[in-house]
């Protein structure tokens, strides 16, 4: 998301998070920075112009970690599976699966035609050292615990003796039994273990390549991918050039020739932009720009659906963050409704819980079977606000500080929040805003007070937010720790009784809500805009706009 990585937005979003480029290429940019858009071009090619809003961490699939950075992924690799735009999953590298009857064993037969952006063939070989590439842990992966489902995964990325590493990486459960056949053995059966493997952390690397050059993944003249599109140029932090890779075993389905992103972290310039039909597509939108292209219905502009929760991370490590009441006053304190209609402005809904809509339930949408789980109240949250403090021996809430990733969006619901917390609860707040990374990199330091973040779904079940918050999970910035809790999460990763899973996340979530080691404030919408020339691009529930199937009308 996914968080935002969050994706995201978390991200993780898409607001929260993002992050493209687009290299130097033969056509210099303009000097706002971008491309004529697509229905301009005179040399026949078929170019998308887009924005990216911050430049990716990392664009290798072991180490990303961000919708900044799989944006770019899920176009220039694929995996054993991919989605279609109707959002099922069917083939990619793999032209068929097996699954024994205990869930445990899964066989992937590779196609016989697939290659590497370099003319390698794609191997079963290379997605068994990709896999377990994630999970070594000198790789400090933080997506790894993704292949925990693996027997023997969390055993090998858990450990810290290096002399154990090669026995512990030959029992992890995957292995090519030869160049077109993979074989999987999972720790326990996963009701979504094949949707995950159409997820960037679980897409092949080039063994090969890998080896030779470990920093293929950082320049362009060294990048080798499999998907659809290929990276030809990337200026850092300024543009990166996808153009269509001509070894993909699909290429004929491919109609864009060249797709450009200029990496512009702030919202109006890539309006402005937009307006000027040098981008062709803008995500994020301005606030005000949200709001103004739906009052009057532009049909440009659209608003997808998201699997994504914004929310605000709480040190529980921090006085007196690590009081629960306070932590419920916070909560209680804002008014999101407000947010949502005249701050952020894009279709978002409240969030009472973390579990977005469009998930099922055993019977129904789990979100709605959840319905709101607290409740805001100013003059209770004062009252907790007061209770609490004192259980810390203060009589004042000591001002803290929100810290929040460059963008638009993040900055106006912080000030708003701001606000609503000076009314409400009497206190004091100062805004800090740095770099994404920057604030990832603190997030994990625990070098914060409160912070904003965001989450995208990786794949289509609560599972995919619960397991956020286990103790010492990778993505549980707030260093919160709840056994219960952690106990209904495991048995939900295992159990193959979707009805009684489903209750045990329902309970893991309401655990969760009780505690409030985060604040969520609203689920995502994806609303962007795209010029009327384009056509094709699709929008998952859980990906940002996605445009491998996307054409130019001139």
């Amino acid at each position: 998301m996914s968080r935002f990585a969050l994706m995201g937005f978390v991200t993780a979003f898409m607001l929260l998070l993002g992050g493209c480029f687009s290299g130097e290429t033969e056509s210099k940019p303009d000097s706002s920075g971008g491309e004529k858009s697509g229905e301009e071009q005179s040399d026949g090619k078929k170019v998308l112009n887009l924005n990216n809003n911050e430049e990716p961490g990392s664009l290798h699939p072991g180490t990303a970690q961000g919708t900044h950075d799989s944006w770019i992924l899920e176009h220039a690799f694929e995996g054993l599976t991919k989605k279609t735009p109707e959002g099922e999953i069917v083939d990619g590298m793999a032209k068929d699966w097996e699954v024994s009857d205990d869930g445990i064993t899964w066989t992937f037969n590779l196609k016989d035609d697939v290659k590497w952006s370099n003319g390698d063939p794609v191997t079963a070989h290379d997605f068994e050292y990709a896999w377990k590439h994630v999970l070594n842990p000198e790789t400090a992966s933080e997506y790894a615990y993704q292949m925990y489902y693996l027997a023997g995964g969390e055993e090998y990325n858990s450990s810290e003796n290096k002399d154990e590493y090669a026995d512990l990486e030959e029992k992890v459960g995957v292995k090519a039994l030869d160049d077109h056949t993979l074989e999987v053995k999972l720790a326990e059966p996963t009701p979504y273990f094949l949707d995950l493997t159409s997820f960037y952390t679980y897409y092949p690397v080039n063994k090969k390549v890998q080896e030779e050059n470990p920093k293929w993944a950082q320049e362009a003249d060294s990048y080798v991918s499999n998907g659809a599109f290929k990276l030809t140029e990337w200026n850092h932090k300024e543009s990166m050039k996808l153009e269509k890779n001509e070894n993909y075993y699909d290429k004929d389905k491919i109609n864009l020739d060249e797709v450009n992103f200029v990496i512009i972290d702030n919202a109006d310039t890539a309006w402005q932009m937009y307006q000027a039909d040098e981008l062709d597509l803008v995500y994020p939108l301005p606030p005000d720009v949200q709001g103004e292209l739906s009052s009057k219905d532009d049909p440009e502009f659209e608003i997808a659906p998201d699997l994504a929760v914004y929310y605000y991370n709480l040190n529980n490590e921090v006085k007196p963050f690590n009081n629960v009441k306070v932590r419920k006053a916070l909560s209680m304190g804002i008014d999101r409704k407000t947010l949502v209609e005249h701050v952020s402005q894009g279709g978002q809904q409240p969030a009472y819980g973390v579990i977005p809509g469009g998930i099922p339930d055993a019977e129904g949408d789990f979100q709605e079977n959840s319905g709101d789980l607290f409740k805001e109240d100013a003059e209770e949250a004062k009252k907790l606000l007061k209770e609490g403090l004192a259980e810390e021996g203060m009589d004042k809430m000591p001002e803290f500080t929100i810290t929040y990733n460059t963008d638009e969006n993040h900055k106006k619901i912080a000030e708003a929040i701001q606000e609503m917390w000076r009314k409400n609860l009497d206190v004091q707040v100062t805004l800090e805003n740095v770099e994404f990374q920057v604030k990832l990199d603190r997030e994990k330091a625990g070098d914060y007070d409160i912070s904003r973040a965001g989450w995208v779904g990786d794949y289509v079940d609560p599972m995919t937010f619960m397991d956020l918050w286990v103790t010492n999970g990778s993505f549980n910035d707030a260093n919160w720790s709840n056994k219960e809790y952690d106990k209904n999460v495991k048995f939900a990763k295992s159990s193959m009784d979707e009805k009684k899973r489903m209750e045990a996340l329902h309970k893991a979530e309401e655990i969760l809500m009780d505690e409030m080691p985060i604040v969520p404030i609203y689920f995502y919408t994806k609303p962007f805009t795209v010029k009327p020339h384009v056509k094709g691009v699709f929008t998952p529930i859980n990906r940002y706009p996605q445009f491998i199937y996307a054409d130019i009308e001139k």
